[in-house]
Parts: structure tokens; sequence; C-alpha cells
């Protein structure tokens, strides 16, 4: 991977409006210098599943996303068996009055799924892997995942063992919701993505909503950053932040209010519980805090 410098890196991702800290430059440029999997794991709505998408715009590669859940085994994620077609070409052999074909598991019949797809030659270059939410699988698959990563290779037994030309570029992202095993991350190059600082989280709307007034846009940070200071089950992550912006210019707001905030709390709170801890006074007390932490008040 001809990437010079963490400084590079930075600049590509910025290209994308991806807004990448230094510390998260490092582990990129190592991963992709070693040709190691980058494994980020933190809250969710943080930007971990974003980098794997500006890595692969920025570098003229296609994202391969392997979304994980309970219960994610090996078939689901390497190939499946078209059975259907399979059921056909032998209905079509009975009907002639012939033997079915002899190459029935052939690659004509299987089902490519995103394991087996990061492991083929791909148009400019190795495929950005991305292995979203890991920790939602089991055990027994993270085994599967460390040795299908660690050669970059799967095997398919009526095929063989089918090998990456040039390895994929690999992204785990974990949300936490489970301790992933030691094994998987050790092979990884490991990063933990926090919720931004207030200038970073200010550079990241203006890359993404860059509409949105430089006042509006602060008071919006602030207080998604003094919102998150609050005893709340599910704090908000900049996917929100990025959200509740684009719904406050959709409604032509200029200037955050207690009465704003509550009618808008959906976009940046996702449980009932929470949206009734900050609606009514907490809002307007939350807001006047935020404009003392931006500087408006």
């Amino acid at each position: 991977m001809d990437i010079q410098s963490i400084d590079e890196v930075q600049r590509l991702l910025a290209a994308e409006d991806y807004v990448c800290d230094r510390a998260l430059g490092t582990v990129a440029f190592l991963s992709l210098r070693l040709g190691r999997p980058l494994f980020l794991e933190g809250e969710a709505g943080t930007g971990k599943t974003e980098i794997a998408k500006a890595l692969a715009a920025a570098l003229g590669r296609r994202l391969i996303r392997l979304q994980c859940y309970e219960g994610l085994g090996a078939a689901e994620a390497v190939a499946e068996w078209n059975f259907a077609a399979q059921m056909v070409e032998i209905r079509a052999a009975e009907g002639r009055g012939g033997a079915a074909r002899s190459d029935l598991f052939s690659e004509e019949f299987l089902i490519e799924r995103p394991l087996l797809a990061a492991m083929r030659p791909q148009p400019g270059g190795a495929p950005v892997l991305l292995i979203d939410e890991v920790d939602r699988t089991d055990e027994p698959f993270e085994a599967f995942l460390l040795e299908a990563l660690s050669d970059f290779q799967v095997t398919i037994p009526e095929l063989g063992t089918i090998r990456a030309p040039e390895p994929p570029i690999v992204v785990l992202t974990s949300n936490r919701t489970r301790e992933v095993h030691d094994a998987l991350k050790r092979r990884c190059i490991y990063h933990w993505v926090d919720y931004p600082a207030f200038d970073r989280e200010m550079a990241i709307l203006r890359a993404r909503v860059p509409e949105a007034a430089e006042t509006l846009s602060r008071e919006v940070v602030a207080f998604v950053q003094q919102l998150r200071t609050e005893d709340l089950f599910k704090r908000p992550g900049v996917a929100e932040t990025i959200d509740w912006a684009k719904c406050l210019l959709a409604l032509d707001v200029v200037a955050l209010s207690p009465e704003v905030i509550s009618d808008t709390l959906g976009a940046i709170l996702k449980y009932q519980d929470d949206i009734q801890r900050i609606e009514g006074e907490a809002a307007a007390r939350v807001l006047e805090e935020a404009r003392v932490r931006a500087g408006n008040g």
C-alpha cells in the first residue's frame, strides 16, 4: 500500500469528509502499511463504520460489508450453494432422460457471500472488507474468522481452498456489547474510538452539514456534548449530532431553544426514558450549560 505518512491518511480521509484525529490516523496508517486488520471498538455512532467507507472511497477500492448478527455462521459469511438452481438442473436432466450434470457443485452454482468476495481479485486492487459489529457474533464464528484472517483464505469442501491473491484491507468494528476474544484482537491493530472533543466534532459537522450556520453548529455540538454528561441509557453519538443538525435545518431553525429541543429530541435520543429525562426544564438547563461550553453564554 503506497501510503507514505499519517498526514497522507488524514488528508485522504478528509477528502471524503471523514475528520480523523492523529491517533486514529496513526492506527489506520499502520494497518495499511503492515497489512494488518484494523479493529475499531467504541460506542455506537462514533464513526467506526464510516472510516471503512471513507477508506474505500479514498483509495478507489470496492467496499465489501459483512454485517454481523447473532447466529451468523460460515455459510452466511463465505458462500452457499444455490440449491434452487441445482434442483432446476436436476429436474431438467430428468426431463431429458439423461443424467444430471457432474458439476452441480461448481462455481456456477455458488452464491458468494462477503468473505469469499473479499478474497477475489477486484478491479483497482484488493477491496476494503468491513466486518461490522463483530461483537454480535459468537465465539465459534470468531474462531472461524481468526483462521480466515490469518491466511486470508477460505475453504469450501467441494471446491477446495480459495486464497486471496492480494489480502483485502480489513476493518472490524465492535460496539462492545460483549468482549471479543483476545486472540482475534491480537491479529489486529486495535483502537478505541471515543466521542470527539468539541473542536473535532465541529470539524465533522462542518464537513458533513456545510450548509449549517456556524452559530447553530456550535450550539448543536455543545448541546450534544453536554448531553453526553447526563445520566442517560444511551448517549448520542456523532451520527446523531449530524442527523439533528439536518433536522433543525429542515425546520428552518436558526438557534436552539428549549421548545425546539423538546420537539426534536427524537433525532438524538432513541429511548423514551432518556427523552422524558431531558425534555422540558432539563432541556433548558442543558442548553444553558451548553451555551457556556460553546462560549455563547
